[in-house]
């Protein structure tokens, strides 16, 4: 019995023996990937700086090396694609010179406490142009109309006031008079990614909305966005298109605190006194009693709202123009509001002035503003304190609304043209707002919104990081297999940097 009991063991262990080499001789079937019904052939690329791999306030090698469409080409050619094409800069300083004289900066660095310019002279001659076509046809700073423009590649718009041509597509322009949309139908695409519109309501919101570089006309936009869509797909080409973000969420407007003035007790106390604001709120008092007596001209100002009558208005806003100081930390900066009620038609000293609140946004150049002396040596000029903060510097509730409707407009044109051609899609303005609120994670990173390290935005506050362009590119990925049925993988998030050193070579 007992023989026979280790014979049976030693049968039923070679049994499993064989077993294990049977399934270990077994291989997956290798996927094959596919493009579905796309063609990834001859893939273009149009829009503005975040087409062209802008990042860290510049254009560099590094950064358009790992621009969206570099990465997205990468994909494309595990299912046919072709080779992709950039107009490289000439080094990974960034900047660029128009002869010999620098006209764009180089990029930032971050240099253990901040982002920093980068000390080195661009070497990018804006006016030796390159030679060949080019499948990343991204323009920095380019507007939906930017890109069908003809001359917009012509150097000598560069000397006109204001300009009339774009620095990088100058070196990029098959001749003087092509147009971006030319240039890329040049190629005959089979393949195109369209994202523009960005600068049509940034270049606003950058300038702080004092009206130097206006929101784009709606009509404007509709026809040349419906006008890029047609042609683009004029010849079978298919693609993946992207709207517009809200620019007010980005750490360019959100990362300067609109209390950020310290100030101790006899500055403070200055500040307060009858020599200063002191006088301006008596002068406020003084309006609001002479309203409150004159009814006619309370009206004229404060028309009565279903909500509140004309001197609960003027009451509340005369609150809301007081502007007091005290000792410490938080101390809410003074700006201009153009939105606030002319009162100087009552008293000429009662500009239209107030300290921000946490509903302004500062954007991000005025945090080295901020504090300065505009009279060196004198403490009684202090930039946002004694002197007001000019426009440019804050987007007040009103103008930030009025980026917000633009941006809705634009969106709901993109979505409809998008659906009529029957482009892949991605919501980048829903994706910004998941990244503003709670981050969101790609592969074993999670990406956020806070400048420097957050993980998704560059050091400009404005542009993508390497990994940024990464999480993109694979959202477009995710829609193109959806939309046409390819199975293109995924792109890993580890190899892209969310810095690149001041070393760069």
């Amino acid at each position: 019995m007992n023989i026979q009991y280790k014979w049976l063991l030693i049968l039923l262990v070679f049994g499993f023996i064989a077993c294990e080499s049977d399934d270990d001789s077994t291989t997956e079937e290798e996927v094959v990937i596919t493009s579905g019904t796309a063609d990834f052939s001859t893939y273009v690329a149009l829009g503005n700086s975040l087409t062209a791999g802008f990042t860290d306030g510049a254009l560099f090698i590094a950064g358009q090396e790992n621009s969206m469409p570099n990465i997205l080409s990468q994909q494309f050619a595990l299912a046919g694609g072709g080779t992709i094409t950039q107009p490289l800069m000439s080094d990974n300083i960034g900047g660029a010179l128009l002869g010999g004289n620098q006209i764009l900066s180089p990029r930032l660095f971050f240099n253990g406490a901040g982002p920093a310019v980068l000390p080195a002279t661009p070497t990018t001659e804006i006016s030796s142009g390159l030679s060949g076509t080019f499948n990343n046809m991204g323009v920095p700073g380019a507007k939906s109309f930017h890109l069908l423009a003809n001359g917009y590649g012509n150097i000598a718009g560069l000397s006109l006031n204001p300009p009339q041509a774009n620095p990088y597509f100058v070196r990029m322009a098959s001749s003087p008079n092509a147009s971006v949309l030319e240039d890329a139908m040049a190629q005959t695409p089979t393949f195109f990614s369209l994202w523009i519109g960005n600068n049509d309501v940034l270049g606003y919101a950058l300038s702080g909305g004092d009206g130097t570089d206006p929101i784009t006309d709606t009509g404007l936009f509709t026809q040349a966005y419906n006008g890029l869509v047609a042609t683009l797909t004029s010849g079978g080409a298919k693609g993946v298109a992207f709207n517009i973000p809200d620019v007010t969420s980005i750490p360019h407007f959100t990362t300067v605190p609109h209390n950020p003035v310290p100030l101790d007790a006899g500055t403070a106390a200055f500040l307060n006194s009858a020599s200063a604001y002191g006088a301006y709120n008596g002068g406020l008092d003084a309006v609001l009693a002479f309203l409150t007596a004159n009814p006619g001209t309370l009206g004229a100002l404060f028309p009565a709202t279903s909500d509140m009558t004309s001197l609960e208005l003027a009451t509340a806003e005369i609150a809301r123009r007081k502007i007091t100081f005290s000792e410490g930390e938080g101390n809410a900066v003074v700006i201009l509001d153009e939105d606030l009620t002319d009162l100087t038609v009552i008293n000429a000293a009662l500009v239209n002035i107030r300290q921000a609140t946490a509903d302004d946004l500062l954007v991000l150049p005025s945090a080295s503003f901020i504090g300065t002396e505009a009279v060196p040596g004198n403490p009684q000029t202090v930039n946002g304190v004694a002197i007001p903060l000019a426009d440019k510097w804050v987007l007040t509730p009103e103008e930030q609304q009025e980026i917000a409707t633009a941006t809705e407009v634009f969106n709901n044109v993109i979505s409809s043209a998008v659906q009529q051609a029957g482009l892949a899609f991605v919501d980048a303005n829903g994706l910004l707002d998941q990244i503003s609120d709670t981050g969101i994670q790609f592969d074993e990173f999670l990406l956020k919104d806070d400048l420097v390290f957050g993980g998704a935005f560059s050091l400009d506050g404005v542009h993508p990081t390497a990994r940024g362009y990464a999480f993109l590119a694979n959202q477009a990925i995710l829609e193109i297999n959806a939309t046409y049925g390819s199975n293109l993988p995924a792109v890993n998030a580890a190899p892209y940097p969310t810095f690149y050193g001041a070393t760069l070579q």
